[in-house]
């Protein structure tokens, strides 16, 4: 299975995304497709046995729309420029036919000659001309339109394009008449209803590109974090070139106040670099030889070399605005609903106008009201609303999410995380920092201290449990060298086993003794390490233990805040750890968690996972990412921190980059605005189809409120404005 990301142009409502989607998604090869209105791409898994991008294209402008090639992060930018000169120009022309054709209505002066009941014929022919310069402006709207009809898409286009060509046909029979003397019929002109309708639709189009550049903002800012330029070093000799031109394995240099241009690994000088447009955090990160720096990085204060590692698309920053718009890309059950109901939408707004039309003739209506009524209807009846109120939500959240260190990989989880009524944390590395320290060696050898933990830390250096980094610290810090190991493996929830001279050493916590049949007579000197806070490690050679090793840990700041306020709000908390009781229930209790599990393994996570889930509990996991992968897939929502150097490979829904608990409730409230918001744009969009259909089909008459077509249109471009303007108050979120 492949996947790829076209940009497509020539959608312009709900209905046009939906129609492409399931266009698409019928398509032999197509396994999966989801077509982003507001981002305007397709995100498509497909079978490159079966297909190629260049047939995937073919099929897309088979459906009535044009594929611009690969989306790139900076087709998101603002390109509103020439259209604003050419809306403006239309907007003078616009004022000028509104004088021209309704001046007179409120007393205003007009040219004799274009006295519509003195000079029928060139008052006609004017109007004609003008409109003429409309259906041009416009010609995109009728060609859509018709395309999606042809396909069997019908869209808002569709619905425009039939009224604009009926007002047009009925208004080109009326200027006939007029030519032919018959200058009643000037009454019956309505070319300026269907310039004027495309003027708004035109209107309507250039407000929600302006208000969809807003929305993705904070997408642009991560676009635009790294700079163009690098300045490379080959044989001594500084070179500045391109970003693209920096490959893998070049040394480039970064001085004060430059920005790190790719990712790599520094191999001279130090420095204090600014990281906090990934990691949150406003202190400065002193960097310094061996190392890794991140593309975006400002160089505070030092001179570096660095190697460069991970270059375009496979920086850290590359991989998260990708995740960014995957994310967008995703469906939200609730947007499921809005697309199923716009689905059928346009078909039945064609069929109510059409039965209208006819209802209008039999009851003796002139055939001019009944094309007025049938334009009206369908004009008025425009699904931009419904199709908007879901998108635009989720990409301004997405974005919102992205700019405060919370990547959210899927936009479900937007609508899903304030369902959350429980909370299964792992210990070590998220409600502790996993900066662990040596604190105590019991060693029942005869070997020196150093040496055994010469001998653990060249094992421990091998792994990537948090562990592993406190006897790396340890030798970096006593200049111990790492020794050659053999055979190394890792036996996920117990330990790790080496060889170092020929000899096997096996480390671990307790349940390793018991898995290799170890006896244990120190269980009261693990107990009382345990007691202390320690999580505990005992050092097997030939079947005898060594020495048990006890390490620290640090509980995160605001760890104890984020439980406390989680418990105000009913939501329950659970530990889930690896580490032996003692150590858990202290921790636990120094955070605010009454309930622990601990000597877990990783399968038992999942396994404690999917039972809490049997229980009725929407349940989030919070981990680090590496040993807690099966819990953190099988929960309904995974969130991972430290996991901002490999956020490719992350296994989880959520990842923190900024490594702060707190990230968590501002997920959940960030969730329940954006639910709130979606169900606020949906009721109006609904409410304004409820209300206005009947009003274009004459059902209130009687009391009279009546509109025309000009109306129709004012009136479709204010309530998606107006869905606009409420989704765009999710930028004021405070988190």
């Amino acid at each position: 299975m492949k996947k790829i990301i076209l940009a497509i142009d020539g959608m312009t409502c709900s209905a046009c995304s939906n129609g492409l989607e399931k266009y698409l998604n019928r398509q032999k090869g197509i396994i999966n497709c989801s077509v982003n209105l507001v981002m305007a791409n397709a995100s498509i898994d497909y079978d490159e046995t079966i297909l190629n991008q260049k047939m995937i294209e073919k099929f897309v402008k088979e459906a009535g729309f044009k594929s611009l090639g690969l989306f790139k992060e900076s087709d998101i930018e603002n390109k509103n420029k020439n259209e604003k000169i050419t809306f403006l120009l239309f907007s003078l022309l616009a004022i000028i036919l509104m004088y021209i054709s309704m001046g007179h209505m409120i007393g205003l002066p007009t040219l004799e000659i274009f006295n519509m009941h003195t000079h029928a014929i060139p008052y006609s022919i004017l109007l004609f001309l003008l409109t003429l310069t409309f259906l041009f402006y416009g010609f995109d709207i009728l060609k859509n339109g018709y395309k999606n009809l042809i396909h069997k898409t019908p869209n808002m286009d569709t619905l425009v394009s039939i009224g604009v060509i009926s007002s047009m046909l009925y208004s080109l029979y009326s200027m006939y008449e007029i030519v032919r003397g018959n200058h009643s019929y000037v009454d019956n002109l309505y070319f300026e209803s269907a310039a004027i309708v495309i003027f708004f639709i035109k209107l309507g189009r250039y407000m929600d590109n302006i208000s969809k550049d807003k929305t993705k903002e904070a997408i642009q800012k991560l676009v635009k974090i790294t700079p163009n330029y690098a300045v490379v070093k080959i044989d001594g000799i500084e070179k500045q070139v391109t970003i693209d031109q920096v490959q893998k394995g070049d040394v480039v240099i970064s001085k004060p106040g430059e920005k790190i241009a790719v990712d790599g690994e520094i191999i001279h000088g130090k420095a204090h670099l600014d990281e906090s447009f990934i990691t949150g955090e406003s202190k400065k990160a002193r960097k310094t030889i061996g190392e890794k720096v991140m593309a975006g990085s400002i160089n505070y204060d030092g001179y570096l070399e660095y190697r460069a590692e991970k270059i375009g698309k496979e920086s850290t920053i590359s991989e998260i605005v990708k995740l960014v718009i995957e994310a967008s890309n995703t469906k939200a059950p609730i947007a499921k609903v809005a697309d199923k109901v716009s689905g059928y939408f346009v078909p039945v707004v064609i069929v109510i106008a059409i039965i209208t039309f006819f209802t209008y003739l039999l009851l003796g209506y002139a055939f001019s009201i009944a094309v007025r009524t049938f334009v009206t209807i369908l004009v008025v009846a425009c699904p931009c609303s419904l199709g908007l109120a879901t998108p635009l939500a989720i990409v301004i959240s997405e974005g919102l999410c992205a700019s405060h260190g919370i990547l959210v990989k899927k936009s479900e989880i937007l609508e899903n995380a304030q369902k959350t009524n429980t909370i299964v944390f792992d210990k070590t590395g998220t409600l502790t920092y996993g900066s662990l320290k040596i604190a105590k060696i019991i060693n029942y050898s005869v070997m020196e201290d150093s040496k055994l933990l010469q001998y653990v830390g060249s094992i421990e250096s091998k792994s990537t449990h948090p562990i592993g980094k406190a006897f790396i610290e340890y030798l970096q810090e006593n200049k111990l060298e790492i020794m050659e190991v053999d055979d190394f493996k890792n036996i996920s929830g117990y330990g790790i086993i080496g060889k170092l001279n020929e000899q096997e050493f096996i480390l671990g916590n307790s349940k390793i003794l018991s898995k290799y049949n170890i006896k244990n007579p120190y269980f009261e000197d693990e107990k009382r390490l345990a007691q202390e806070g320690n999580s505990i490690i005992y050092v097997v050679r030939d079947k005898e233990i060594m020495a048990l090793i006890g390490v620290n840990d640090i509980i995160r700041e605001n760890a104890t805040e984020v439980i406390s306020y989680l418990t105000r709000h009913k939501i329950d908390t659970i530990m889930l750890t690896g580490d032996n009781q003692e150590t858990a229930q202290k921790i636990a209790k120094e955070v605010g968690i009454t309930k622990v599990m601990a000597n877990v393994l990783p399968s038992e996570k999942a396994a404690i996972i999917k039972k809490l889930k049997q229980e009725k509990r929407y349940v989030m996991m919070c981990g680090d990412g590496i040993n807690d992968s099966p819990a953190l897939a099988s929960s309904d929502i995974g969130i991972s921190v430290n996991s901002g150097t490999d956020i490719a490979m992350d296994s989880s829904d959520v990842i923190l980059i900024k490594n702060d608990l707190f990230c968590i409730i501002n997920l959940m409230h960030i969730s329940s605005k954006t639910i709130r918001n979606i169900k606020q744009n949906l009721f109006w969009a609904f409410f304004y189809n409820s209300l206005m259909i009947p009003i274009a089909m004459g059902l209130f008459q009687t009391f009279g409120i009546t509109i025309n077509p000009m109306i129709a249109s004012l009136a479709m471009v204010i309530s998606s404005f107006s869905v606009i303007l409420n989704a765009l108050r999710l930028k004021r979120i405070c988190v």
